[in-house]
Parts: structure tokens; sequence; C-alpha cells
């Protein structure tokens, strides 16, 4: 009996042992750093997706609407893209791909040069004829969203995210930048907050809305407020 016993004892310990092996086999294949990357391709979505299309529009590669979705003309677009740079012309936007457009989210302090420009188009829309100072503050309100958990934590993310800003409902977005504009860019991400560390602004001569009124003001700088 205790031989019997001992016997089965030994099976189940074998079976187990196997078990764990294969899921260390299944873990150590398909949760390394490459396979667990994210990369923006067909069908993927999110702020990756929308600065990629900004930079390769710029380059004059994409025609497409910037709608952070990974289509087919994006697609076409990306492997243009890398045949000019010598890459893998795969149509994925990976690290190399990225790394070459200059696109990297997730971080202000080490902002590319697609951050400035995607910083640049939005001063330049919200704020054409304030003051250098105004356009300044405009970016710096962009990138105190950055860092404010209430809004997304990418320069893509806050520019895009739905309502948040007139500029890219009604597609001033993508007009032609004011030259002062990305030294704008330039400057707030290097620090300067003319805002004081204001999340909101608004032109009062224009805006009806009784909430946005309600906000602490902090300063005014041209034709906007800025608030908290």
């Amino acid at each position: 009996m205790q031989n019997r016993i001992l016997k089965i004892l030994k099976t189940t310990l074998i079976a187990l042992l196997n078990i764990a092996v294969i899921s260390f086999v299944i873990y150590a294949t398909s949760g390394t750093p490459e396979a667990m990357e994210t990369l923006s391709k067909m069908g993927s979505r999110g702020s990756e997706v929308t600065a990629v299309q900004q930079v390769l529009k710029d380059r004059g590669l994409y025609t497409g609407s910037i709608d952070g979705i990974y289509g087919t003309l994006t697609r076409q677009a990306v492997i243009k893209f890398q045949k000019q740079q010598g890459l893998t012309a795969d149509g994925i936007a990976g690290p190399k791909t990225l790394k070459a457009l200059g696109v990297s989210i997730g971080s202000v302090a080490n902002a590319s040069q697609n951050d400035i420009s995607m910083l640049a188009h939005i001063i330049s829309a919200e704020s054409r004829g304030e003051p250098y100072i105004g356009q300044v503050a405009v970016g710096a309100v962009v990138l105190n969203r950055v860092e404010h958990p209430s809004f997304p934590d990418t320069i893509a993310g806050v520019v895009y995210q739905q309502g948040a800003f007139t500029a890219v409902t009604d597609g001033q977005m993508y007009a032609a930048i004011e030259d002062s504009a990305y030294k704008a860019a330039k400057d707030a991400l290097n620090g300067w907050d003319p805002s004081g560390g204001a999340i909101y602004y608004y032109n009062p001569a224009k805006t009806t809305n009784a909430w946005i009124r309600s906000r602490p003001v902090i300063t005014t700088i041209g034709e906007h407020v800025f608030c908290s």
C-alpha cells in the first residue's frame, strides 16, 4: 500500500514538473521584450499612430486623415518611408522606424522632432496673432496636461483628446505653421511656462462656456485667460 502511494506521489510530482517546464518555455518565448514590444501596424490605434501619421504627412508621404487608425494608407506611407531610409520595408512602425521618424511618445523630457512639430502645430493654430509669450503659454498648457493625472500622458494624446482643442476639430491644426510657433514649442519644452502652471485657457470674447469661466484664473496673456 505504501509503495503504491509513493508511486502515485512520484507520478504526480513528475507531472507537475512537466507543467512547470512547459509554462516556463511558453513564458520565455512569448514574454521576451521583443515579443512584448508594442508596434504600430495594421489595425493599431492610438496616439503613437497619430504621431506617425503627422510626421509622414509633413514629409508628403501620407495623404489620408490623421485619425490615429493604422490603415492601408498609413501602411503604404510607412513602407515608402522605410524604403527611403534603407529600413526593412515591412509596413510596421517598429523601434527602428519610429526612431527614424523621430517619434518618441510618452516622454516630454526626451522630446523628439515630431513632438516639437506637433506642439508647434497646435500652438500656431490655437494662438495665431497672439504675442510670442502667449504662444509659449499655450504650448506650456499642453505640456502641463501631459504631466497632470487627469489628462493623457503624451503630447499626441493631449492634442488629439476628443474635444480638447477647437483647432483640431475644425482642421486649423493642419494649416501652415507660423515660424514663431516652432521656437515657442522649443521654449515650452525647455521649461518656460508663462501660464504659471495652467491646464486650461480660453478667449473670454469667444467662449460662452460657464464651466471654463468658473476656473481659478492664473494670468491673462493677450486675448487668452489661463486658469487651473
